[in-house]
């Protein structure tokens, strides 16, 4: 066998293990999750972020609510991160610290609802709607917490205009995935 055929074995074997789990991946379970999302604000970014998820979630809200958490709770620590990596000298510093520790919040907020959601239990159960209401109201918290870091920067004059829109884009990223975690979040409600 020369080195090209040689070669083109190695990729083929290579590849192999990623083609069969992209085959394992049923129509339904994709088509569950393209149905959910377009109960969102942004159901291509929904079936974008969560479409990955879609042997663990099969058929079952909770658990693509939990899958959109966790993308949210992931978005929200590396918005964090970002914004609290962001100096900003003079007055407009205030503004960069302010929306700093309303992400910071944020990542409290979905951390709090995913724990929640694992304590859920079943529908019908004691405590079952008290979860749920403190999971929608600490998403809804967050989506707030993101918004006043919006609403702080657009009212602050003296932030350089690129930091300024370096964390816009930031976080009316991470206000799109927590929108879209929490139309799924209410559709738990909603199903049972």
């Amino acid at each position: 066998m020369d080195r090209s055929h040689l070669l083109l074995l190695a990729l083929a074997l290579a590849f192999a293990p990623l083609l069969s789990s992209a085959a394992s991946l049923r129509p339904v379970d994709v088509s569950f999750i393209r149905a959910s999302c377009r109960s969102t604000r942004y159901p291509a970014l929904c079936l974008q972020s969560l479409s990955g998820y879609a042997t663990t979630v099969r058929r079952s809200s909770r658990q693509l609510a939990h899958a959109a958490l966790a993308v949210t709770l992931t978005r929200a620590q590396s918005a964090s991160a970002f914004v609290r990596a962001i100096r900003s000298p003079g007055r407009g510093a205030g503004a960069v610290q302010d929306c700093a520790q309303t992400v910071g919040d944020t990542v409290d907020q979905l951390q709090r609802s995913m724990k929640e959601l694992g304590r859920m239990g079943r529908p019908g159960s004691p405590g079952f709607a008290w979860c749920l209401s403190n999971v929608q109201t600490w998403v809804s918290a967050a989506l707030t917490d993101q918004t006043t870091c919006l609403d702080g920067l657009s009212r602050a004059t003296r932030v350089d205009p690129r930091i300024r829109a370096a964390i816009q884009w930031k976080i009316v990223h991470l206000s799109q995935v927590t929108s879209n975690a929490l139309a799924l979040v209410n559709r738990i409600g909603a199903n049972h």
